[in-house]
């Protein structure tokens, strides 16, 4: 892929909507949108790099309730022509047609590799990536299974979606007041990078799922990048052609592109 000139590649991931609550997400929900907004015009790419929503289970013909304004928008400036990808994290891994079908975005299901001008990139949620996590890691194995989620798809709507949201809201909470980088040796997308960088050469790793905004070195030419979320930090990642650099969007300032 060789960038258009003037044109540039987002990431963004975590946006966790419908938590805590209807009124937050709400708000969150019209910030991610005027973020859009201040993209469009020079975006080639946007990769929404899992975890969109706190909960979604897509049936046959029936999509968890809300988010119109953001579909919207996504719809919007995918109909003007600009390629929008999505990954499925641990929080909406349930996706199965209707992002590809109505909103032309295509869905990756595990880590996506591609080189843009000549720097190559891996992308992934990242959750079960690398070692340890073995409990989530079978747990993953069996909510991707078609046949379990054939079963839970046997519930009333109401009824599927609410038991997911219930445990969902019973699980960690998605603050950062307490997370704080491991260090190499303790990170997992960390370790995974470095087992990857064995196999072959990557400028860029691009991650979500931790919660944290950071960007840390790998050796003397790749970066690991992680994406941070939108209910602390409001974070994202844009390589402009030539490097790549995290950034923060607020309501009051757009930041210089």
């Amino acid at each position: 892929m060789q960038l258009p000139p003037g044109k540039k590649i987002y990431f963004a991931s975590d946006f966790h909507l419908g938590i805590p609550d209807k009124e937050t997400s709400r708000k969150r929900e019209q910030l991610l949108c005027r973020w859009l907004d201040t993209i469009r015009e020079d975006a080639d790419c946007l990769f929404l790099v899992g975890d969109i929503f706190d909960v979604w289970f897509e049936y046959k013909n029936v999509i968890p309730k809300g988010y119109t304004r953001f579909l919207g928008k996504l719809a919007e400036l995918s109909d003007k022509g600009l390629r929008i990808e999505a990954f499925t994290g641990n929080h909406d891994l349930w996706m199965r047609g209707y992002f590809e079908e109505e909103l032309n975005i295509k869905v990756h299901h595990g880590p996506l590799e591609f080189e843009a001008n000549g720097k190559r990139f891996l992308v992934a949620h990242g959750d079960g990536l690398g070692p340890g996590d073995h409990g989530y890691k079978l747990l993953k194995t069996v909510l991707r299974n078609p046949f379990a989620q054939w079963l839970y798809r046997r519930l009333h709507p109401d009824t599927g979606v609410g038991v997911a949201n219930y445990f969902s809201r019973k699980g960690p909470k998605h603050v950062n007041t307490e997370k704080q980088f491991l260090g190499e040796e303790k990170e997992w997308l960390i370790l995974y990078s470095k087992e990857k960088l064995k196999e072959k050469h990557y400028d860029y790793f691009i991650f979500g799922h931790r919660h944290l905004a950071v960007v840390h070195p790998l050796g003397e030419q790749s970066l690991y990048i992680n994406l941070g979320d939108w209910i602390s930090f409001n974070s994202y990642a844009v390589f402009d052609g030539s490097q790549l650099e995290l950034k923060y969007f607020t309501p009051e300032t757009v930041n210089p592109k």
